[in-house]
C-alpha cells in the first residue's frame, strides 16, 4: 500500500489549480506551500495545498 498521495497545489491569488504533487500523510502532517510560477496571475506566488 502506497503511503503517499497526490495533492492539488492552487495559487494563494487567484485560487486556480496549477500544480501537482506527492505528500506523505504520515510524516508531513502540514498542509504544503510553495512559492511557484502562476500563469494566470503571471507572477510568483505562494501555492497551497487545496482539497478540490
Amino acid at each position: 500500500m502506497k503511503k503517499e498521495h497526490i495533492v492539488k497545489l492552487a495559487c494563494s491569488a487567484c485560487k486556480r489549480i496549477n500544480y501537482h504533487t506527492r505528500r506523505n500523510k504520515k510524516t508531513v502532517e502540514k498542509k504544503l506551500e510553495y512559492k511557484k510560477f502562476c500563469k494566470w496571475c503571471r507572477k510568483n506566488t505562494p501555492h497551497k495545498e487545496s482539497k478540490k
